[in-house]
């Protein structure tokens, strides 16, 4: 498997596809991904076949890399980046519910599916670039648990970063809270 070994080291590219355009507390994705490599066929079995827990168990392995890294002490909350309802319906779950599960356990912290919202639905963007992904995806996403989250540091999880312009949009809609940090993590950065 292709490790990144992101969670070693601040400045690597995960957090750098963020540089300025997101303040995060830690970034790091567990593996890269490559076209036609083993981690595009787990991904594509992850997300289209139901084999569900690639997820989980990439999660159970990550969560002991990252236990020690001391920005990811204080998360609060696991946050995945939601579907629209829309999508659920049609995949039937949430392909990184599991590799989330898996961090928060492996954290020690709570698992929160229902504070962040997709407002809309989108065909896929997995052909778009930067800013076309940035313009569909700008307003997608909102904040709809009434609880008080002033203050907490969150943990966004994603599959596969490419651009990444939709965990940028969770991100920004997670900020609107007073107070909150967020960190990103992901299964998978493509190059």
């Amino acid at each position: 498997m292709p490790f990144t070994q992101h969670h070693l080291y601040e400045d690597n590219e995960t957090a750098k596809r963020f540089a300025g355009r997101l303040p995060l507390e830690h970034a790091s994705s567990a593996l890269y991904f490559h076209k036609e490599g083993i981690v595009q066929g787990v991904i594509h079995n992850l997300k289209y076949k139901g084999v569900e827990d690639l997820g989980r168990l990439i999660g159970e392995w990550y969560a002991q890399d990252i236990q020690e890294v001391e920005s990811l002490k204080t998360v609060t909350d696991v946050i995945p980046v939601p579907l629209h309802k829309k999508r659920l319906a049609e995949r039937g779950y949430n392909q990184i519910a599991g590799f989330g599960m898996a961090l928060a356990k492996g954290l020690g912290t709570n698992y929160n599916d229902t504070l962040l919202v997709r407002k809309t639905y989108a065909r896929t963007q997995t052909n778009k670039n930067l800013e076309a992904r940035a313009e569909i995806i700008s307003d997608a996403f909102d904040i709809e648990s009434a609880g008080n989250h002033e203050g907490k540091h969150f943990l966004l999880v994603d599959d596969v970063i490419t651009t990444g312009a939709t965990l940028e949009a969770c991100g920004r809609a997670l900020l609107k809270i007073p107070g909150a940090r967020v960190s990103i993590i992901t299964i998978a950065y493509a190059h």
